[in-house]
């Protein structure tokens, strides 16, 4: 089974971007460069920031996670992304769904290594 990744971008404007990945690395350089492989979303509200992520096996979990995460107040969002650690609280998911939050070190340096130039 594969790995996939929740990711929540902070965008410039303060408001949160949900998406899921295999490649978190690719994908946000796909959202910097603001073209077609890019969310609309980020398109208009830059990404300036990874505030979150979370690892898991299977898209089926994952697309479970970035729906449960959409439905999100926004302030229940900057929660979320603040405390990685309360997904498990998400109602909704399935009892088998996993997520283990990536540490912010880690995000940092892969939010680093998506802006450097290739």
């Amino acid at each position: 089974m594969a790995q996939y990744l929740v990711y929540m971008l902070k965008c410039q404007d303060g408001s949160l971007y949900t998406g899921i990945t295999t490649d978190v690395v690719r994908r946000l350089r796909e959202h910097l460069a603001a073209g077609p492989t890019g969310a609309r979303y980020t398109r208009t509200h830059p990404p300036v920031a990874l505030a979150a992520l979370w690892q898991t096996e299977g898209r089926a979990g994952a697309s479970r996670l970035e729906y449960r995460i959409k439905r999100l107040t926004p302030g229940q969002k900057r929660s979320l992304a603040d405390e990685p650690q309360g997904v498990d609280r998400l109602p909704g998911l399935g009892e088998d769904d996993r997520f283990e939050p990536v540490p912010a070190d880690e995000c940092e340096r892969l939010w680093q290594e998506a802006t450097s130039p290739a």
